[in-house]
C-alpha cells in the first residue's frame, strides 16, 4: 500500500465544495425587478414626509424643531429593527421578511389619514422607521441568494438604484398628489401601493439557490459548485463552505468599520435630503413647488447614473486584478469625501445654478456608497453570517437619521436666521462626511481581512 503523503491527507481532510441547483436566470432578474420595486416604494415613503413639510408645518403650526424631532422619529427604532431582524434572518426566509416588512409600511401610513396630528405623525413615522430599518440590508441579502460573488455588482447597484429611482419618481408623483389632493392622499396612495407589493411577493419571492449551499460529494446533473470564492469571485467572497467565525471578530475587521464608517456619511446626507432638502429649496432658495419636485428628481437621476456607471467599472477593475481595496473600497470612500467637500462649499456660493450642481454632488454622489460598502463586507463574512451582519451594519450606519435632522431643526430655530442655520447643519454635515471618508479609505481592506479571517479562496491583495 502506498504512504499516505501529507498532500493527500490535506486533500482528503478539506472540505467538499458546495453544491447548489443550478440557478434560474429568469427567475433571479424576476426577483432582481421585485426588489428594485420594494426599494422604491421604500424611498417613496421615507421622502413623503420632506416633500410636504411645508404644507404639514404650515398647517400643524410645527416649529422647526418639532418636525426635526417628527423626522428623526423615524429612526427610533431603524437601527434597532435592523439589527434584530438580521440576526433573525438566519431562521426567516427573505420572502416571509419582505412580505411583513411591507404590509406594516402600508399600516404605518395609515394613522394620519383617521387625525392628523403631531401624535399621529410621530406614530406612523415611528413604525414605518421600525418595518424599513431592515429593508436595505434583508433585500440585498435576498438578491445575493440569486447570484454567485462574481456576479453581484450589476444587482446590487440595482437595487440600491431602486432607492434613488423611488426619490426621482416620487418627487414629481407626491408632489403631483400634495398640490392636487392635499397631503394626506400621498400617504394613502403609499399605503395601497405597499399592499399590493407585499401580495405580489408572496407570489413569487421565493430564496434563491445560493442559500441552499450543503457540503457534500455527489453532485447531480446541473448542479453548481461555488467554493468560498473562486479566481473570479474577484476578492475573496465567500460562499459556500466557511469557518463559522463569531460576530466579535466579523465585527471588528477593518474592512466591515470602514464599510459601516461610509455607510455613516452616506446616512448623514440622505437623511439631511429626505427630512430637509425640500424645504431648503423651497424657503431658502425660493423655488416652487414643482421645481423643488424637479430638482429632488434631478439629484436622485444624477445618482442613479453614478450606480450604473461605477457597478460596470468595479467588476471590470476586478476582471483586471484590481483588489477589492482600490477598487470597490476606494470607490465608496472617496464618493463621501467629495460629497462631503461639495457640502462644505455649496451654502456660500451666490449663483444659484452653481450652488443647484453643488446640492446634486452633496446629496447624489453619496449613492455609490451604498451597494459598494455591502460588497465590501460582503467578502469578509461568510454566507451563513451575512443576514445578521448586514443588519448590524445597516443598523450602525445609518444612526445619523436619528440625529441629523433633529440636530438641523434646533440649528435653525436657534440662529439668527434659517439661513445661517442651514449652513451650520450643512458644515457639520460636511465634516461628518469627511472624517466618514477618509476612515473608510483607510480600514477597507477585504484581501487582507479575508486572509486573517483564514477564509478559504480569499485571494492575496497584490496592491497591499
Amino acid at each position: 500500500m502506498a504512504p499516505h503523503t501529507a498532500a493527500q491527507s490535506r486533500h482528503t481532510d478539506a472540505p467538499a465544495p458546495a453544491l447548489v441547483p443550478a440557478p434560474d436566470r429568469r427567475r433571479a432578474w424576476l426577483v432582481t425587478a421585485m426588489i428594485v420595486t420594494f426599494m422604491v416604494i421604500n424611498f417613496a415613503d421615507k421622502s413623503v414626509l420632506g416633500l410636504a413639510a411645508v404644507p404639514i408645518m404650515e398647517e400643524l403650526g410645527l416649529s422647526n424643531s418639532t418636525y426635526g424631532l417628527i423626522s428623526s422619529s423615524f429612526y427610533f427604532l431603524f437601527s434597532l429593527s435592523g439589527l434584530l431582524v438580521g440576526l433573525f434572518s438566519t431562521r426567516l426566509s427573505s420572502r416571509v421578511l419582505l412580505f411583513g416588512m411591507t404590509l406594516l409600511w402600508s399600516v404605518a401610513q395609515l394613522p394620519v389619514l383617521a387625525m392628523a396630528s403631531v401624535t399621529t405623525l410621530l406614530a406612523g413615522r415611528i413604525l414605518l422607521g421600525a418595518a424599513e430599518g431592515p429593508a436595505a440590508s434583508m433585500s440585498m441579502h435576498a438578491l445575493y441568494k440569486w447570484f454567485p460573488p462574481e456576479r453581484r455588482a450589476l444587482p446590487s447597484a440595482l437595487q440600491i438604484g431602486g432607492a434613488a429611482l423611488g426619490t426621482l419618481l416620487a418627487a414629481p408623483l407626491v408632489s403631483w398628489l400634495i398640490e392636487d389632493f392635499g397631503w394626506r392622499s400621498a400617504y394613502g396612495v403609499l399605503a395601497a401601493v405597499s399592499a399590493v407589493w407585499a401580495l405580489v411577493w408572496w407570489r413569487i419571492g421565493h430564496d434563491g439557490p445560493y442559500d441552499r449551499a450543503r457540503a457534500g460529494g455527489g453532485g447531480r446533473a446541473g448542479a453548481v459548485v461555488v467554493e468560498g470564492a473562486g479566481a473570479g469571485a474577484g476578492a475573496g467572497a465567500v460562499d459556500g463552505a466557511s469557518p463559522r467565525l463569531p460576530y466579535r471578530r466579523l465585527l471588528s475587521t477593518g474592512t466591515v468599520l470602514g464599510s459601516i464608517s461610509s455607510a455613516f456619511g452616506a446616512a448623514w446626507a440622505l437623511s439631511l435630503s429626505h427630512a430637509w432638502l425640500p424645504a431648503y429649496l423651497r424657503t431658502e432658495l425660493d423655488l416652487p413647488a414643482e421645481s423643488v419636485a424637479t430638482t429632488i428628481s434631478v439629484v436622485s437621476g444624477f445618482g442613479l447614473v453614478l450606480l450604473l456607471t461605477v457597478s460596470p467599472v468595479v467588476d471590470a477593475l476586478k476582471a483586471r486584478g484590481i483588489s477589492s481595496r482600490w477598487s470597490s473600497g476606494a470607490a465608496q470612500s472617496l464618493a463621501v469625501c467629495v460629497a462631503g467637500g461639495a457640502m462644505a462649499a455649496f451654502p456660500f456660493v451666490e449663483a444659484t445654478a452653481a450652488r443647484l450642481v453643488l446640492i446634486g454632488l452633496a446629496f447624489g454622489t453619496v449613492a455609490i456608497a451604498i451597494p459598494l460598502h455591502y460588497m465590501t463586507v460582503a467578502e469578509v463574512v461568510p454566507t451563513a453570517r451575512r443576514g445578521a451582519v448586514f443588519g448590524i451594519v445597516a443598523g450602525l450606519g445609518t444612526l445619523p437619521g436619528l440625529v441629523a435632522p433633529l440636530l438641523t431643526g434646533h440649528l435653525i430655530d436657534a440662529a439668527d436666521s434659517p439661513a445661517d442655520g442651514y449652513t451650520r447643519a450643512f458644515l457639520i454635515a460636511a465634516a461628518v462626511m469627511l472624517v466618514a471618508g477618509a476612515l473608510a479609505l483607510m480600514s477597507i481592506r477585504p484581501e487582507r481581512d479575508a486572509r486573517r479571517l483564514g477564509l478559504d479562496g480569499a485571494p492575496t491583495d497584490a496592491t497591499h
